[in-house]
């Protein structure tokens, strides 16, 4: 029965932002799609009504839909979703668009991208739309209502048989524009040839719960460069990307044979000829003039996620093509950089076109090309999509650089947390475990909630099972559709270490305890895999530590996996109250210290040979790292091992080359951890000092942080949005903000800074510290809400001065 209800109570109602179950669902939509078509691949489909405005009194557009939809209110853009929520599920948008209504007659009009097919960011579910239009309690529009109808078309500017831009993401935008091709949205009397729609069944439906983003239009800051391309006749053998080439079952999509258009391909053919540096600000996003061949650079500042547009007036036929990434290489775009297809060609006849893409894209440099025609471009902008939940936050210190490296963390968790947790805003925009783990830290202290931790965990715990995976098992992202059947064993370990965290930071207990079953059934899948020693061996899937070498040694035994699980295991026991389990944690770890210490340092691996299992000599840093940040050991167990990793190791290392035997540490995530460490220990200067080594250089070039030590791969990737959360705890001192037990933890630390300040929001009122160096002393003012304790931890060695308002 308990089960039952449990179910119910997520079909049916959602948790509030006030914490109150409320009702979640529509009046008279239902859901609809044309009539056998929900199926097809990369059908974009526009819906149109029709409605008086009201006299008085709000205005709500309600929309669910599958895949992603966006909205305009005669021809002004609304709004962009949906909320991802798991298989099954669907969460509901509502829009106010009062202020966007008119006197008498209005256009209300919704696109959908159907893409039907599976990625790591969307969920190959059929496509519908569901949407009505309320003033009050009152229904002016609905899909599939005769009387209030929304009416549906076939989108015919974006070409549908078209590449994936990513093995990751569904379709690229290509588009095939005409005169007047956007008035439909604006106009009711523009040509619309509708189409019948089928009402599908009915739909689960969820809360949205986040924030919805506010879509700041930024224009370009300055245009870098200009000049021209020169087209080659032939192109040698060229590399093709798996998401081209690998289509089939495991890949959906449209096979390379039968697609009318391949950007990837096309823009092989064409060399940049010339190049000349322009470097002058652009206001409004300026006008730019291209005929064949021509290019235009533009630098948005930072690396910003959002939708491109732009306004083309073209003089003759043109072809025109965005094209775009985070850095420049050589001075010039590089559209292939991250394994993408970060290029939207646009045709178009004469005349003038108003633009903007449907789906997010992330850069900082946008390459404007003509491959032929003649026009102007203006008004070029991002439309921005990111979470706005943090304008309370602050962070101000006297050392300029620890502001700027604060600024690239707040960008780079507001571009990765709109809806879930993602890994990067750019190739994937996945939902990945593990750099959930940090980003959800940083959630709370941006925002004073944990309303995207809850959808995130929420995801997880509704699907009865997760197809094509071991039962058991997690996805390693998600919502994701695995068809090829990879998973990250040891991945699924961190939900459970970030379950524990998410408990104590929300005091959503009912959360936690309907995800027992879940959490139980994981450890089930992992009891085959246990050796005579208990610990973990041949681990199947794709074995992750982190991107370094580390990564060649996660078989037989692989040790860091092991101190995870350790780490879960232990996490599990606080959490539901299993002894048992704290016990194995503790064996695990006392086999890992037995097997894999070598005297100096922990060992990655253990090979089975002829039935017994060798230890190897293979040793990682982010081995060390996963050593004492999950208790397998620690400075006074292991006091020669930690101070050679304190002194010795970190950033220097790459000049020094000290203990070259071992291997390098990489940002995701011994870097990480590292910093960690430091701050357990009360480090802090050294924190601050090699926060600014690590991180201060991808600030600089990007203003967002990395996935990696280099710029190969992304350069915005949300666990290193963390820095925010080191920064408030480790240099402002506000140790511990805990909401749920309204207690504040503050931390003086020995630091060359002469003042620092900040704010962190909590649902009952900001928490805001200040302090400033004055000989020998330290004087400070504490803010906290009603009914919070202040408890004071003093590490400076100076004495404290405590002021009152």
């Amino acid at each position: 029965m308990n089960k039952v209800l449990l179910f119910f109570s997520f079909i049916s109602f959602s948790m509030a932002s006030d914490g109150a179950a409320a009702p979640v669902g529509f009046q008279a939509a239902k859901p609809v799609w044309p009539d056998g078509r929900e199926r097809e691949m990369n059908l974009s489909v526009r819906f149109r009504a029709v409605v008086n405005a009201p006299e008085q009194g709000p205005v709500r557009l309600r929309i669910a839909a599958s895949t992603i939809y966006r909205a305009f209110v005669n021809g002004a853009f609304c709004g962009h979703g949906p909320a991802r929520g798991p298989h099954g599920y669907y969460r509901v948008d509502e829009w106010d668009i009062t202020g966007q209504l008119v006197p008498g007659t209005n256009v209300v009009a919704v696109e959908v991208a159907g893409y039907n097919v599976n990625s790591y960011y969307l969920l190959n579910q059929a496509s519908f739309l569901q949407a009505e239009v309320l003033a009050g309690d009152t229904l002016l529009a609905a899909t599939g209502n005769a009387e209030a109808p929304f009416v549906a078309s076939i989108l015919p500017e974006r070409v549908q048989k078209v590449q994936r831009y990513s093995f990751q993401r569904p379709f690229v935008e290509v588009y095939q524009l005409y005169p007047d091709y956007d008035a439909w949205r604006k106009d009711h009397a523009a040509a619309f040839e509708p189409v019948a729609c089928a009402t599908l069944p009915e739909k689960r439906l969820l809360h949205r719960r986040v924030p919805y983003p506010e879509f700041a239009v930024c224009p370009p800051s300055k245009h870098v460069s200009s000049g021209t391309m020169v087209r080659r006749e032939r192109v040698g053998r060229t590399r093709k990307d798996r998401s081209l080439t690998g289509i089939g079952p495991q890949l959906k999509g449209y096979p390379e044979k039968e697609l009318d258009v391949i950007p990837s391909t096309m823009l092989r053919y064409y060399n940049t000829a010339s190049r000349a540096d322009v470097e002058h600000p652009m206001e409004g996003g300026g006008t730019l003039a291209l005929s064949d061949n021509d290019f235009h650079i533009l630098d948005f500042s930072v690396n910003r996620t959002g939708f491109i547009g732009a306004t083309v007036n073209c003089r003759k036929s043109t072809r025109l093509l965005f094209t775009f990434d985070e850095i420049l290489s050589d001075g010039d775009v590089n559209s292939r950089r991250l394994g993408c297809v970060n290029i939207v060609p646009l045709e178009m006849p004469p005349g003038t076109f108003a633009f903007e893409t449907i789906e997010p894209y992330t850069l900082r440099y946008l390459k404007l090309i003509a491959l032929e025609g003649d026009c102007e471009v203006e008004h070029v902008y991002l439309r921005e999509y990111k979470n706005p939940a943090v304008r309370q936050a602050e962070f101000a210190a006297s050392d300029g650089r620890l502001n700027r490296l604060f600024a690239a963390g707040v960008e780079t968790f507001c571009q990765n947390a709109t809806d879930i947790f993602m890994d990067c805003p750019s190739r994937e925009r996945a939902g990945w475990l593990c750099d959930s783990f940090f980003t959800a830290r940083v959630a709370l202290d941006l925002s004073g909630d944990t309303r995207v931790e809850q959808n995130f965990f929420e995801n997880f715990l509704l699907p009865e099972e997760f197809a094509h995976l071991p039962k058991g098992m997690l996805p390693m992202c998600y919502p994701a559709d695995h068809y090829d059947g990879n998973f990250i064993p040891n991945w699924a370990l961190w939900f459970v270490v970030q379950l524990e965290e998410y408990a104590a930071r929300s005091g959503d207990r009912e959360t936690v305890a309907a995800l027992k079953a879940k959490v139980l059934d994981l450890f089930e899948y992992f009891k085959p895999f246990q050796n005579e020693d208990g610990l973990l061996e041949k681990l199947e899937g794709w074995v992750f530590v982190e991107w370094s070498d580390a990564n060649r040694f996660v078989q037989d035994v692989n040790y860091p996996s092991n101190m995870l699980y350790a780490a879960a295991l232990a996490a599990a026991g606080r959490m539901y109250d299993i002894e048992a389990l704290c016990a194995q944690a503790e064996g695990v770890r006392e086999q890992i210290r037995k097997q894999s210490f070598n005297g100096e340092f922990f060992v990655d691996n253990a090979v089975r040979k002829e039935g017994r299992l060798e230890v190897t000599n293979n040793r990682s840093e982010v081995c060390q790292y996963f050593a004492f940040f999950f208790d397998v050991a620690t400075p006074q167990s292991h006091a020669e091992l930690w101070r050679v990793l304190r002194d010795a190791f970190g950033p220097q290392r790459s000049e020094t080359h000290a203990y070259p035997e071992v291997c390098m540490a990489n940002s995701f995530v011994g870097n990480m951890l590292r910093v960690e460490l430091l701050s357990r220990h009360g480090l802090c200067q050294q924190i601050l000092d090699e926060s600014i080594a690590f991180l201060l250089y991808m600030a600089e070039r990007t203003g967002t942080l990395w996935e990696n030590v280099h710029s190969h791969a992304s350069c915005n990737h949300g666990f290193a949005s963390h820095i925010v959360h080191t920064l408030y705890r480790d240099v402002l001192g506000l140790y511990r903000v805990d909401a749920v037990g309204k207690a504040v933890h503050l931390r003086f630390a020995d630091l060359r800074l002469e003042h620092c300040e900040g704010t962190i929001p909590t649902p009952d009122g900001p928490v805001a510290l200040r302090w400033k160096r004055a000989g020998e002393r330290i004087r400070y003012r504490v803010s906290v809400p009603g009914g919070y304790s202040v408890t004071v931890e003093n590490l400076s060695g100076q004495e404290l001065i405590p002021e009152t308002t």
